[in-house]
């Protein structure tokens, strides 16, 4: 297994990143930190890290000098399972998994997963069944289908939809072996653009401008990440489209939220106005549906010479599934983590791992990167391509090893109340998971409330 600060350098130095920024950052703790087989504390840890620390070389590019960054092992892990530790007056968040979400036996003995939490990815399945919203009945209806038939048959009607593999049999499939030839995520330069002055302020990210057009758990991380830090970010959804309750809560942080719908013209004009002044744009609906809609990163550069735009997939952007719509358990169970960690367990059938750790952990690579791609361009001027995936998140924690952590305490909400604070918002009184780094001189912290989507205009807030 690597070390913990092995994985960080081989993370920002990834980036082209200046090595000796690595001097400035404490790591403290060591596996295990939640029962799993795979090193999911140090991934989440050198994830978090990443992002305090370009956080903090922003901070040195606007202030001349480096503050010191710290990351506890088991802080950066309790924040991979944060939706599971959220309360809303004191009681539970509303529920987060639809009634027939999870996995079942196909006819062939090989199981499948389904992602059902959404009305119309639940019923796009139900009509391929040809039966009811119940588990015992999509239970029965899978005992005629083959899981590979299914899975494929589920994607070509656009439902999200997983047969369970080995790492093997990923490795051999075609996006497994696409995967292998690509960089945990790139930073691509894509326009030319003047090198712009720092905007006023006191934080890394004080005057930066970020347009959330993403949903669920790792993009809305990412920018929730960025609000951490200092940036305005405007979350920008469509009024029709569907939205998970307790992750709008938990991610909605430090966020304004707006509603536009984009296939209006009306819409498109107020967005094409805000993408004007907008720094980042951080997007993470399925391959291709921006670009339908004229919003690509090099139609976005040319709207907003100098935009950073970070794109977020499930399974990476070369590759037979590059197009497929995915969620973090989907990618699990596809690409071999639910089938290995089942035999490290000793089981039958699929074991996820203990949190939704590559939605976490992606979304503070995402925010790495999309700061990485700021200080370029404050640096070099240009317009900045980021690209991240939650399978190519996974192939990274594959290759950082296994532990002996399978024996280690699931921790309740009771254990980790020194990981927590309480924030008023929109909804009520938040009892939430707090951000897992610290900085010296510029501590990440949420000064806008978690608010309902839709509660501000489509506008950008006035300097502060």
């Amino acid at each position: 297994m690597i070390g913990p600060r092995d994985v960080l350098a081989q993370v920002w130095n990834g980036l082209g990143n200046d090595p000796a920024a690595l001097a400035g950052i404490d790591l403290t703790g060591a596996e295990p930190v939640l029962p799993s087989s795979f090193a999911v504390g140090t991934a989440m840890q050198a994830a978090v890290a990443a992002s305090a620390l370009a956080a903090a070389e922003v901070f040195n590019l606007r202030r001349g000098h480096r503050p010191r960054v710290a990351v506890d092992m088991r802080a950066a892990a309790i924040a991979s399972r944060s939706e599971r530790y959220l309360t809303v007056d004191g009681g539970p968040a509303p529920e987060l998994w639809g009634k027939t979400a999870g996995t079942y036996v196909c006819g062939d003995g090989r199981y499948v997963r389904l992602h059902t939490n959404f009305p119309h990815h639940r019923d796009g399945v139900l009509k391929i069944l040809q039966c009811g919203d119940d588990r015992a009945a999509v239970a029965q209806a899978l005992k005629g289908w083959t899981a590979f038939d299914f899975e494929e048959t589920c994607a070509q009607a656009g439902m999200v939809v997983t047969a369970m593999r080995s790492f093997d049999e990923w490795d051999a499939h075609g996006q497994g072996r696409a995967l292998a030839r690509l960089p945990l995520l790139s930073v691509e330069r894509i326009g030319d653009a003047p090198a712009p002055a720092w905007p006023a302020g006191e934080r890394p990210l004080s005057g930066i401008k970020v347009l959330d057009l993403t949903r669920i758990i790792a993009g809305p991380v990412g920018t929730m990440t960025l609000a951490a830090h200092g940036a305005d970010v405007l979350l920008v959804t469509s009024p029709h489209l569907p939205a998970m309750a307790p992750l709008v809560i938990d991610t909605g942080r430090g966020k304004l939220s707006a509603h536009l719908d984009l296939t209006d013209a009306k819409g498109r004009a107020v967005f094409e106005g805000l993408l004007r002044e907008a720094d980042v744009v951080v997007q993470g609906y399925r391959p291709g549906a921006l670009a339908a809609l004229g919003y690509a990163p090099q139609e976005a550069a040319r709207i907003r010479p100098g935009i950073v735009y970070v794109s977020l997939s499930a399974y990476g952007h070369e590759g037979p599934w590059s197009g497929r719509r995915g969620f973090d358990s989907l990618v699990q169970t596809a690409s071999g983590f639910n089938h290995a960690e089942a035999q490290a367990a000793g089981i039958d059938g699929p074991k996820p791992l203990p949190a939704q750790v590559l939605d976490h952990a992606t979304g503070y690579l995402l925010a790495y990167g999309a700061m990485t791609a700021l200080a370029r361009r404050a640096r070099e001027g240009g317009a900045w391509h980021v690209r991240a995936s939650l399978a190519q998140t996974g192939h990274w924690l594959r290759s950082l090893g296994r532990v002996d952590g399978l024996h280690c305490k699931d921790p309740d909400r009771g254990d980790v109340l020194d990981c927590l604070e309480d924030s008023q918002s929109g909804f009520g009184l938040l009892s939430a998971v707090r951000h897992p780094a610290t900085i010296d001189e510029a501590p990440p912290r949420w000064t806008r409330p978690s608010m309902p989507l839709g509660s501000s205009p489509p506008a950008w807030p006035p300097a502060r």
